[in-house]
């Protein structure tokens, strides 16, 4: 009798876990980082950590599916760490601007508030009970417009490229 080979299986649900783990691990962090002393510059330092690891973590991800027996679930990990960070990162500039200036927005945000306003900002539905209000948090928001534009476009783009170039080396 011929055993099925599981191996297939064991890779999803890894990459399952790993996906659960990631998410969970970075909405901790953002739960529970000091982020009770606001300022304008904690936002704007914030941004520029964001776009910065950001962009190594994409290249490190970029890599690991090109080296990968597996690169779809690869692929998955990747986004599933990558989106989240982008989302979370701006969901604390949001939380810090609101800290900083009551007005940035139409009504104060809580961390949970903040999170709400990125996700809806990211899928792009607006619902509209949250807005920003001042120059700087409009900014933000079309700042994160674009970073999901990037994402949605040309990351995609390159995740999947990265996925078919593994996929020709090993076949």
């Amino acid at each position: 009798m011929v055993r099925p080979d599981l191996s297939p299986w064991r890779d999803g649900l890894r990459t399952g876990l790993h996906v659960f783990v990631s998410i969970g691990a970075l909405t901790s962090v953002y739960f529970v980082a000091p982020m009770d002393r606001p300022d304008h510059l904690s936002a704007l330092a914030l941004i520029a950590g964001a776009v910065a690891l950001s962009a190594v973590i994409g290249a490190l991800q970029i890599r690991s599916i090109l080296r990968s027996r597996r690169p779809s679930l690869r692929a998955i990990e990747a986004l599933a760490f990558s989106i989240p960070l982008l989302i979370l990162s701006f969901a604390s500039i949001y939380f810090l601007l609101s800290q900083s200036d009551g007005a940035a927005f139409t009504e104060p945000l809580s961390r949970t508030d903040a999170l709400y306003f990125g996700v809806t900002v990211f899928a792009t539905v607006g619902f509209g009970d949250i807005a920003p209000a001042s120059q700087p948090a409009r900014l933000v928001v079309t700042i994160q417009m674009i970073c999901n534009l990037l994402v949605l476009g040309i990351g995609l783009r390159v995740v999947v490229g990265a996925v078919q170039v593994s996929r020709q080396r090993q076949g």
